[in-house]
């Protein structure tokens, strides 16, 4: 299963269509377990196991939950929101890592103190990074992409413009289990 984003962004309303599909597959994703069959041995079809705990980081318009990009993704995936500080004008990097259903926080990285960085918490100086390991785990990480700040999502080894991607709109990030075909 590739990646798959959205081909327009608009500002409008979306469609009701579109909606609905999105409804359907996170609520299949979520609330129907995919049932294995099994082969005349008693075990289960591996490729059917295999793709019922397939799961992809989903980037969704805030207000309609419409995706606007659909990657896969395993436990341990790294998924790296990283931006420029507001104030400082310095890079942020928040690293989560995907575990079951969420994605725990497993490190932020900054070069500079400022309105919103962890001023009291214990980091460790690694070259020019301050770097801490928050506590954490989120079913959903909202955020709100902004061209000062030019966000860009990192998942693994590929990179998205999440400015673009967005259109600037708010969006929320979250894992779910890929429905079976």
């Amino acid at each position: 299963m590739g990646t798959t984003v959205r081909n327009g962004v608009s500002g409008g309303a979306r469609s009701a269509p579109a909606l609905l599909a999105v409804v359907l597959l996170v609520v299949s994703a979520v609330a129907v377990p995919a049932v294995a069959q099994a082969d005349g041995d008693g075990r289960t079809n591996r490729d059917e196991r295999a793709q019922a705990n397939e799961k992809v980081l989903v980037v969704a318009d805030a207000d309609t939950g419409e995706p606007i990009l659909v990657v896969p993704v395993e436990n341990g995936t790294q998924v790296t929101l990283a931006y420029t500080h507001s104030v400082e004008k310095t890079p942020v990097q928040d690293v989560y890592a995907v575990d079951g259903n969420e994605l725990e926080m497993v490190e932020m990285r900054f070069q500079s103190y400022g309105a919103g960085l962890p001023a009291r918490a214990n980091v460790i100086r690694e070259n020019e990074w301050f770097v801490f390991d928050p506590a954490g785990s989120y079913a959903t990480v909202p955020v709100t992409p902004g061209e000062v700040a030019g966000h860009e999502l990192r998942v693994g080894d590929r990179r998205y413009d999440l400015v673009a991607l967005s259109g600037g709109e708010s969006v929320e990030l979250f894992v779910v289990r890929r429905c079976p075909s």
